[in-house]
């Protein structure tokens, strides 16, 4: 059963309050080798035998490229102000360097049209884990001068699109390019060595940290920052054991992003127990890598549960877990930005995805996703003691706005408000979708100037 809320919790968002919804290229374009557009990692990912759980690719998608000026009234439909997508590197330069793709350039130029046209604003990621392929032949992340070439990138976008766009990050979850691409081997490019898991962390970061000087020297009217996926990090039980596993997960997973952009090291717990034997850091990696950003975003999900016990002990689940697996745990949500507020100088936040994989089916020409609806209800409370706190949290997208080629898991897993036949490519919207328009709604409307007219005024 959803529970209600009274109108005084629902007043705590700020009249000024990004409402979004969130998508990134590799997953819902499509037009894998239109226009010019060349191959990225994700492409010959997922063209790999066994790589993919269900043998798809992201060949059609969702076919965004030919069905954006649809997808944009949708968007505008749902009542939001905010569309965050990213930009395919390999669909403006094919080759990661060295000529520009004016027919890709193009395609997002329309499309930002299209936003304007609506008064979404439009909030841009440059990598969203889809490098192009001739980057990875010379050695990908691994390779410092691919830093380089990110930057140039950047500064090239930032000239282009600065102006018309309300934000641009640098990377979206480094984490995931860094230990999911190049340590556990589950995403492209689908390497399995940790100690080079390391490495491309540390090179992710400096391209960060240099493409934000890059985009400075441009000077665009846009914010610009970072989105990092995050998590409290929480022991299974009291024993010493669990705990050193939680701070250990915390300081690998958290603290390494943070400490290195905000402080200008990494945590000295996690580089004691990283494989960083042949970790390469130059003199001057943590002056460019501590650049100011104007903004954080900030991904969550669900919590990290540790134990050290064989095999580990799971978390109980009081509310449930996805069609990831994953627990829902709005509360850390909470925890972890508290303890950000506290440990980090913070800059303005945003949610920049929090979301829900749930099994949907159309029933009667209807999806009913009540679970995606309290899932977003109890991390929307839980942003709320957030704000209630003081700490500046400007916004929130809903991952995603569309069900989408979900990475590793294919086409399987439906994290989208509106739903997608991919046979027919049609969007249907989820109950959820007319929830989150209404919810938006009833938040402008609580800010709204009172419209009584008491006795005797005039």
């Amino acid at each position: 059963m959803t529970t209600m809320h009274n109108d005084d919790t629902d007043t705590q968002f700020p009249s000024t309050f990004t409402w979004g919804v969130a998508t990134s290229a590799y997953q819902i374009e499509g037009a894998a080798a239109i226009d010019g557009r060349g191959p990225s990692i994700w492409d010959t990912f997922s063209h790999t035998d066994g790589k993919i759980i269900d043998g798809s690719n992201g060949d059609v998608a969702c076919d965004h490229y030919h069905r954006y000026v649809d997808d944009v009234e949708l968007i505008a439909n749902l009542g939001v102000n905010a569309y965050r997508f990213s930009m395919s590197w390999s669909r403006v330069q094919p080759t990661g360097s060295g000529a520009w793709n004016e027919a890709g350039f193009d395609f997002y130029a329309r499309l930002l049209d299209a936003l304007a046209a609506k008064g979404l604003d439009a909030h841009l990621t440059l990598y969203h884990w889809d490098l192009p392929q001739a980057l990875q032949d010379e050695g990908g992340w691994l390779n410092r001068a691919t830093c380089y070439h990110f930057a140039a990138y950047a500064a090239e976008v930032a000239r282009r699109f600065g102006h018309k766009v309300a934000s641009i990050a640098t990377h979206n979850e480094p984490w995931c390019t860094a230990v999911l691409g190049h340590g556990t081997g589950q995403f492209a490019p689908g390497m399995a060595d940790p100690a080079a898991a390391v490495q491309v962390s540390h090179h992710l970061l400096l391209s960060h940290g240099l493409a934000m000087q890059a985009m400075r020297a441009v000077n665009p009217p846009a914010k610009l920052g970072i989105v990092l996926n995050q998590w409290t990090a929480t022991p299974a039980t009291d024993s010493a054991q669990d705990r050193e596993l939680a701070e250990l997960e915390y300081a690998r997973s958290v603290q390494w992003y943070m400490d290195a952009i905000f402080k200008g090291r990494y945590p000295a717990l996690a580089l004691k127990h990283a494989d960083a034997s042949a970790l390469a850091i130059f003199e001057n990696d943590f002056i460019d890598i501590k650049q100011p950003i104007d903004f954080l975003g900030v991904n969550y999900y669900t919590r990290a549960f540790m134990s050290a016990e064989t095999p580990p002990r799971k978390p109980e689940g009081k509310l449930g877990f996805n069609d990831m697996g994953w627990e829902t745990y709005p509360q850390g949500l909470t925890e972890l930005l508290v303890g950000l507020h506290r440990e980090y100088r913070l800059p303005p936040v945003y949610i920049t995805e929090n979301g829900m994989a749930v099994a949907d089916k159309p029933a009667g020409g209807k999806i009913h996703d009540q679970a995606r609806i309290d899932y977003v209800q109890l991390h929307l409370d839980a942003l709320r003691a957030v704000i209630a706190q003081g700490i500046d949290v400007r916004g929130y997208f809903y991952w995603s706005l569309m069900d989408n080629f979900e990475w590793n898991s294919g086409y399987a897993k439906r994290f989208g408000m509106l739903y997608v036949d991919y046979a027919t490519q049609q969007r249907s919207v989820k109950d959820s979708a007319l929830w989150y328009r209404d919810f938006i709604a009833a938040q402008r409307a609580s800010h709204a100037p009172a419209q009584r007219v008491l006795a005797g005024e005039h």
